[in-house]
């Protein structure tokens, strides 16, 4: 079973999951004779996966069954389990079971397409299934915080190609989501409002750094993004917690979402990519000082020595042409 332990300097969370080495790979280079490896998320395929948790599919077929839009099932090499132990502390040393739950969302049944190539409504049915499973997993015992992610592409940590989300709910709140709750709490004590409110004004203000705007999103890179292409995707209106979002407000998110996915597969080729999406963590009653938004960093450089040992990033391009390269990128 995987295991968090703290690191007794920083206090950083670190999971120990040693099962996740098992997991198959998709672009592991094979012998020119051998066949292609079955894909467990494709059309057809669902006894491959555990029981699914949720799914989209017409009329009253049974779980589990194919003719499915939308499906989400446990991973099978899973970062947190339900499985609940009392953590045990050895001298300086502080660990516990990584109680929490992770889950796969696959996109669609079709294995050559991604969130770049499907059409605004299947990507708006991705981001519903987000919406349902993260007002599920709020309100259990393990949810402390809960991430979604995609990494797409292999140097973005993907291991399958098919196109798919994860969902990972953390029993602890870790390092990089306590940071931005704290500094905005801070801002918000010391200004009276939303730090991100502010940001979002003054990006619309300036417009060098804007990719799109529609009538309730902004697409933009940020002034000081942490490398080449970094874009946000944040609410207008102040908006602390992505599980209330309207179903109007997913289509609206869908269409910036997809198009800023389409700007990187024409302009930059189809990168790699990593995208996580940040809003309170449950329970959270600061509602004023936070405000979600989704982050989309294209791998096209690799953090080395200097980032990993200062956590300080370097950018090797300047947000602001960077913002208008995507804005000329064809969505």
């Amino acid at each position: 079973m995987p295991e968090l332990r703290q690191d007794p300097v920083t206090k950083r969370w670190v999971v120990v999951a040693k099962e996740r080495a098992k997991r198959p790979d998709d672009f592991v280079k094979r012998d020119g004779g051998s066949s292609p490896r079955v894909c467990p998320f494709e059309y057809g395929n669902e006894s491959m996966t555990p029981p699914e948790t949720l799914a989209f599919r017409p009329g009253e077929l049974p779980p589990d069954s194919p003719d499915w839009t939308i499906r989400v099932v446990p991973n099978k090499f899973p970062v947190f389990t339900p499985e609940n132990h009392d953590e045990t502390i050895n001298g300086l040393y502080l660990s516990r079971k990584a109680y929490g739950a992770h889950e796969v969302i696959i996109h669609g049944p079709q294995h050559e397409l991604s969130l770049a190539t499907y059409p605004t409504h299947q990507v708006a049915e991705v981001l519903r299934a987000y919406k349902l499973r993260y007002n599920y997993h709020k309100n259990q015992p393990y949810a402390r915080y809960i991430q979604i992610i995609i990494n797409h592409g292999k140097s973005a940590g993907a291991s399958l190609e098919h196109s798919h989300s994860q969902l990972f709910v953390a029993p602890v709140l870790p390092e990089l989501p306590a940071a931005q709750l704290h500094g905005a709490a801070e801002y918000y004590n010391e200004n009276g409002h939303c730090i991100y409110c502010k940001i979002i004004s003054q990006e619309l203000d300036i417009n060098e750094r804007v990719v799109e705007k529609t009538d309730n999103f902004l697409a933009f890179v940020p002034f000081a993004a942490k490398l080449p292409f970094e874009t946000w995707i944040v609410p207008l209106r102040h908006r602390p917690k992505f599980e209330d979002i309207s179903n109007d407000e997913i289509e609206e998110l869908a269409f910036i979402f997809g198009n800023t996915l389409r700007r990187f597969y024409n302009g930059l080729n189809d990168p790699p990519y990593n995208m996580y999406l940040h809003t309170s963590p449950p329970g959270y009653g600061l509602t004023d000082t936070y405000h979600w938004h989704m982050s989309i960093i294209p791998k096209l450089t690799i953090p080395a020595g200097f980032e990993l040992g200062t956590g300080m990033w370097i950018d090797i391009t300047i947000p602001e042409a960077a913002a208008k390269f995507l804005r000329n990128a064809a969505p």
